[in-house]
């Protein structure tokens, strides 16, 4: 009879003779490059997702110092279209996306009850192609130019003739090999949610937040294979002589704006609707209440994933579309307002008579209804056609888009952050700390987009490197540059944060310090590998709220008293769990991409088929691969729990009873 598996151990594996040695071990740097550990991969989307999220501010601080006043010399107009370029595709493609995937990677298994995700390779493979492409795409600083033709790669600017370096090709690239990860995150955890729930978590017993990761993965699901399409005719023109953008040879001059935007509407909902689902997570913990109209909620969630397929030509009005075409879609950009006004009003009602709690995710949640309040208000304004044809190209858009992407998505995973972090690490960030971040980020934030709908008004034009004196613009501009630095200085707050509680002796907060209501705040922090000791029965939506609390004949919540623990502090000594095995091919079969791209860009040719070749042997490799280690067979005939033999869920009767 062999020792119990013990957390954090790896089964032991036969002994195998293959081209590499198979990795056995989970500690050490090793150990975090083999992983297929959902919470450890989340964790990674979110470190990776952050320094980027560093880079790309970076950028933005150059670009607001040479705008801080007319005629400066801080960049050059070659060098300002690379930065500008880069600040935009590294906030959308690198930032927002890959940290709404770790909070989605993270915690969804968890809300769902699900001791993994569906293909935990494949969700490897899905990090490390992320981290490929973005570090594949700011190699081009290093080899010649980054990117110059902005973070919209509007044609024919983007085509050889008049974009004759690498620039955009490392564009092209980059962004098709994030579409890989993208893509390959969609449909796991697409699978997860639909076919790993605990049982007795019917669909309208999911928490918000799962609801909101659902649909924006059917998003990704369409979206990006429009966008691929483009990239992919794109490349095509540049680098084999193709016409599919050339208007000379007959090519409709607008058809990259049509694939483009027809991918950029439901992109910005994407981006915005996992922060809409942790605001909806954050909400009713510190209103102690539960969220107002969930099924609302979630009905008004899918509406936006529907109707944002319906309103992407509102960002092609100047182009001459025609008056039909033009009055639909300033409807349809009229109508996808109700389902997000529905979303503010329920957490409006959220709050209203609760008992609030001010507490930094608090105030970042509230941040987020405010700001993302003021940038859909003026997003409506853009479905009256003539004055959205007076608007489009100035600083106008600038400021509605940073309002929504920044005042929304920003904010919000920043209140995720905040939320989930004594979940994630076993300790709590200060809270003094956190709401000097909160104050600073929030008037910063104001300083810098506030002004610019002002300039806008008064004609300023977006995407310009300088700009004369005596226009009237200096002013406001100047107030936005400051209010770029204030920002800067709200995120070294938050770093100064992060080290602190790292370094600090805190002790573990517990598995519930937040009072919360979801399943992830019933096992210990940091959650065990294997998440769940034994697979939870799900009888009500919130479903910790409802074991904790009963309610008087008032209706008001009253703590039951119990023979039994509803939470798990600690890591149960002996768990017999086994879960897929560590890998390294996930790795390689991701990082041989950008090889490819390499060879296809400097028409070295042998090394593309080489890293093709490479490629091809690792994807081989990896599904020859058995996913877990064979059981011991002295064991016994204890109950191990399902096992991920292929990487596939472990079929499970689940609960269809209806939900409260």
């Amino acid at each position: 009879m062999t020792e119990p598996i013990a957390y954090g151990q790896t089964p032991p594996l036969t002994a195998r003779r293959s081209l590499l040695r198979r990795p056995t071990s989970t500690a050490g740097l090793w150990g975090w490059i083999t992983t297929v550990d959902h919470k450890r991969i989340g964790i990674m989307y979110g470190v990776s997702a952050f320094v980027f999220f560093l880079l790309g501010g970076i950028e933005a601080l150059l670009l607001r110092l040479q705008l801080g006043g007319p005629n400066q010399h801080v960049l050059s107009a070659s060098a300002y279209n690379q930065v500008f370029t880069m600040h935009g595709t590294t906030m959308i493609f690198l930032v927002i996306m890959p940290m709404a995937a770790a909070f989605a990677n993270y915690l969804v298994p968890i809300m769902i009850g699900a001791r993994d995700v569906a293909f935990p390779r494949l969700n490897a493979f899905g990090f490390w192609t992320f981290l490929a492409g973005g570090l594949f795409m700011y190699s081009s600083f290093l080899l010649g130019g980054a990117p110059n033709g902005g973070w919209f790669g509007y044609v024919p600017q983007t085509l050889k003739a008049y974009s004759p370096g690498h620039n955009i090709d490392f564009w092209v690239f980059g962004l098709q090999i994030l579409g890989i990860a993208s893509l390959t995150g969609a449909i796991n955890l697409i699978v997860t949610i639909i076919n790993m729930r605990a049982p007795g978590m019917s669909f309208m017993r999911m928490p918000i937040f799962v609801w909101m990761s659902l649909v924006a993965q059917f998003l990704l699901l369409f979206a990006l294979p429009v966008i691929t399409v483009a990239l992919f005719l794109l490349m095509f023109d540049r680098q084999f002589g193709g016409h599919f953008f050339d208007a000379q040879a007959g090519a409709d001059p607008l058809l990259w704006q049509h694939l483009f935007w027809i991918f950029g509407h439901p992109e910005v909902y994407i981006l915005i609707l996992p922060a809409m689902g942790i605001v909806s997570e954050v909400l009713p913990v510190y209103a102690r209440k539960p969220l107002f109209g969930y099924a609302v909620k979630v009905f008004s969630g899918i509406a936006i994933g529907f109707m944002g397929w319906g309103v992407w030509a509102h960002h092609m009005f100047a182009t001459g579309l025609g008056p039909v075409a033009i009055s639909a879609f300033g409807l349809s950009t009229m109508f996808i307002a109700v389902p997000t006004g529905v979303k503010i009003f329920n957490w409006l009602g959220t709050l209203w008579g609760g008992k609030l709690r001010i507490t930094t995710p608090f105030l970042f949640a509230v941040g987020f209804v405010a700001m993302f309040t003021i940038g859909g208000l003026s997003g409506v304004t853009h479905a009256v056609v003539p004055a959205d044809t007076q608007q489009t190209d100035t600083y106008y858009i600038v400021a509605h888009f940073h309002y929504v992407m920044f005042g929304g998505s920003i904010f919000g995973l920043f209140a995720g952050v905040y939320y989930w972090a004594p979940k994630v690490t076993g300790k709590m960030l200060s809270d003094f700390l956190g709401k000097i971040h909160f104050w600073l980020m929030l008037v910063g934030f104001n300083l810098t987009f506030g002004p610019m709908h002002i300039l806008g008004l008064q004609g300023q034009p977006r995407r310009i490197y300088t700009y004369p004196a005596g226009r009237g613009w200096e002013f406001w501009n100047l107030v936005s540059t400051i209010g770029a630095f204030t920002i800067a200085a709200s995120i070294v707050v938050f770093i100064v944060n992060v080290i602190r509680t790292k370094i600090s002796d805190q002790p573990n907060v517990g598995a519930d310090p937040w009072d919360a209501r979801t399943l992830e705040w019933t096992i210990p922090s940091p959650p065990p590998e294997y998440n769940f000791a034994e697979e939870p029965l799900v009888t009500a939506r919130d479903e910790l709220w409802h074991r904790k609390y009963d309610e008087d004949g008032d209706g008001r919540a009253i703590r039951r008293e119990l023979d039994y623990p509803v939470v798990m502090d600690e890591v149960p000594d002996e768990v017999h769990v086994h879960m897929p095995s560590p890998s390294y091919w996930p790795l390689v079969a991701s990082f041989t991409l950008p090889a490819v791209a390499y060879g296809m860009i400097y028409r070295a040719w042998p090394v593309a088929i080489a890293a093709g070749v490479v490629e091809i042997t690792a994807l081989y490799s990896w599904a020859l691969e058995p996913s877990t280690a064979p059981p011991d067979p002295d064991e016994g005939t204890e109950d191990h729990g399902p096992e991920l033999d292929s990487g596939e869920p472990a079929a499970a009767e689940l609960e269809t009873a209806d939900a409260d």
